[in-house]
């Protein structure tokens, strides 16, 4: 129990800026069995960013209320996978050879590509949000959260990493994950999905499995395999496509 309770916050601490206990730290053996919990993060995410919409729509309109959870899961995760997302547009948009994608994709500096993509996803994500009810939108964020999440984190368990050394690393990553650590984590990402009253809900699976095979395809012909900014733009990505998809949903089955 200890050992897990250890992995646990081991994901939190790499994965959010919640305070953690100090005798937790970026163990490479912690942080591989951590990923397992990548879902259960995006529930904590998602659940802090639904209060926040809830509190805020209170006393103002639930378009500004919108925003201030968006503000509440960047702060929390320090931007985490938004940064990995633009660093994707800008490795993607500027660089023709591997070597040159994971040069561009290291750099710190934000460049036109990723400035334009992280801008875009942004308002796309705010301008989906907005046309679901109150209830149904706190429950989309934390869903919405937790299987994008899944989304991401799958890929370390099919793909390859793309770096060749360990140098090259701006951070340490969770490489390795075994069947039960998946079959953890499409429990705890795919369980949110039952809150709602909707069975068809459980079709946002097929675009998303779309969203996973399209980036994973598209990684392994360019850098072959994935890095920590690819599963955060696949992250962003599919939190999007899973709103995008449960609005068409709504629409056609209400």
């Amino acid at each position: 129990m200890k050992r897990e309770i250890r992995i646990f916050f081991t994901a939190l601490m790499y994965f959010t800026r919640i305070p953690c206990p100090k005798w937790v730290d970026h163990s490479e053996e912690y942080l591989n069995k951590a990923s397992k919990y990548f879902p259960v993060v995006g529930i904590i995410v998602g659940t802090a960013s639904a209060f926040i919409y809830w509190l805020v729509q209170l006393a103002f309109p639930a378009e500004l209320a919108i925003i201030f959870s968006m503000i509440t899961s960047v702060i929390i995760t320090g931007s985490f996978h938004e940064d990995g997302f633009a660093d994707v547009c800008d490795g993607f948009g500027g660089g023709w050879t591997k070597e040159k994608i994971l040069l561009i994709m290291k750099d710190s500096r934000l460049g036109t590509f990723g400035v334009i993509g992280l801008g875009l996803i942004l308002l796309l994500k705010w301008s989906t949000l907005k046309y679901f009810p109150l209830n149904t939108l706190m429950i989309a964020l934390i869903s919405g959260h937790a299987i994008s999440r899944l989304n991401a984190v799958s890929l370390i368990f099919t793909d390859a990493y793309a770096r060749d050394d360990d140098s090259s690393k701006s951070k340490p990553l969770a490489t390795k994950m075994s069947l039960g650590e998946l079959i953890f984590a499409l429990l705890f990402g795919i369980a949110p999905l039952a809150l709602f009253v909707n069975v068809y809900v459980f079709l946002v699976l097929l675009p998303l499995l779309f969203v996973r095979w399209y980036f994973s395809r598209y990684f392994k012909k360019w850098i072959g395999g994935y890095t920590g900014d690819c599963l955060g733009a696949v992250q962003q990505v599919s939190e999007v496509v899973f709103y995008l998809s449960l609005l068409l949903i709504f629409k056609y089955t209400a």
